[in-house]
């Protein structure tokens, strides 16, 4: 198969590096200093922890789509504020009937790829990964993706695909792809909080306030999916519904060890990267927290750790000179609306 990824960010960044090791027709495709960087060093890849057994894999990289028009496969690795210019591009340039497959947090992409492709697969991240410099990736495990499809059809090409990537990455197929989409966006609920208060940019100043507004952002997050008729959907690492439940409500005494553990192993998420490092002003704030907040509204139910963390990001995030807050400054908001 011939297969052209488009973004090589983090995620697209690993999966191209992976099955260029196994598979000879694997283009990337970027632009600016990521395409030359990968042009003339490839894909620097490091498992978490071994940073000194980095892995260099030479990866082809075109500059349009055009020079891979005939693909198989395209996997569209941009964010959600990227996605439908992407996909305008991807319909507009590309021959046959390819199959797309979509690498988005959220659902977003299950609403808008298939008003352009008539054959799309969504993948669910199952595991973290993060930018040290363009093309050069860390990732905590090495997998899993997991495949589906909407109403669960093309039974035969997510076996292909599983197959094809399979053998290079922990690759698995489930027909419960909205709940497993649903599962993974409350995890990616942190996202906002910690690019709000500058998680790894300044020192935590208060543990129990930033624990206790993550783990009940999270909390909320599986009772607003609860309430829209999600099922709890488990793979890779991802903390279970229980463990959520148990960091908001338990003591801390009971609960911080296990909380700090696992807080250092955590990443400068993709949102604190458009935020804080490239000052872009955009982010995924709107498909993620905002969803959920629409969800609550829907639902009616209070969420005011979510809503707290998505107005404030609204405001924040926004300013030229953003700086992040304090957890008291946050804490102090959350109160408001408790």
């Amino acid at each position: 198969m011939k297969t052209v990824i488009i973004g090589a960010g983090a995620i697209g960044g690993c999966l191209g590096g992976w099955l260029s090791q196994k598979h000879e027709e694997v283009y990337l495709l970027d632009q600016g200093d990521v395409a030359r960087n990968l042009k003339e060093k490839g894909v620097t890849m490091y498992h978490q922890g071994e940073e000194d057994k980095k892995t260099h894999v030479p990866v082809k990289v075109i500059d349009s789509l055009s020079e891979a028009a005939d693909a198989d496969v395209v996997a569209i690795a941009v964010k959600n504020y990227s996605l439908e210019g992407v996909a305008k591009s991807v319909k507009e340039q590309m021959t046959g009937d390819p199959l797309v497959i979509g690498l988005q947090n959220g659902i977003e992409n299950q609403s808008l790829l298939p008003t352009y492709f008539s054959r799309v697969v969504y993948a669910i991240i199952e595991f973290n990964a993060w930018i040290d410099e363009p093309g050069v990736v860390g990732y905590q495990e090495k997998g899993p993706f997991v495949l589906g499809t909407r109403e669960n059809e093309m039974q035969d090409e997510l076996k292909m695909l599983q197959d094809y990537m399979g053998i290079a990455v922990e690759t698995v197929i489930t027909d419960r792809i909205r709940d497993a989409a649903y599962c993974k966006m409350v995890i990616n609920l942190t996202n906002s909080f910690t690019t709000l208060v500058g998680f790894k940019y300044r020192e935590i100043s208060s543990m129990p306030l930033f624990k206790k507004v993550l783990s009940n952002s999270m909390y909320e997050g599986v009772q607003i999916i609860k309430a829209e008729g999600v099922k709890e959907f488990s793979a890779g690492d991802m903390p279970s519904w229980g463990k959520i439940t148990a960091s908001a409500k338990l003591p801390d005494f009971i609960t911080m060890g296990i909380f700090k553990k696992n807080l250092d192993k955590m990443v400068l998420s993709s949102m604190a990267q458009d935020i804080l490092q490239r000052r872009s002003g955009i982010s995924e704030l709107d498909s993620l927290v905002g969803h959920f907040v629409a969800l609550a509204d829907k639902h009616k139910l209070p969420a005011p750790y979510n809503r707290t963390v998505y107005s404030l990001c609204k405001s924040e995030f926004a300013k030229p000179d953003f700086e992040p807050l304090t957890e008291e400054q946050v804490w102090e908001a959350v109160k408001k609306n408790l």
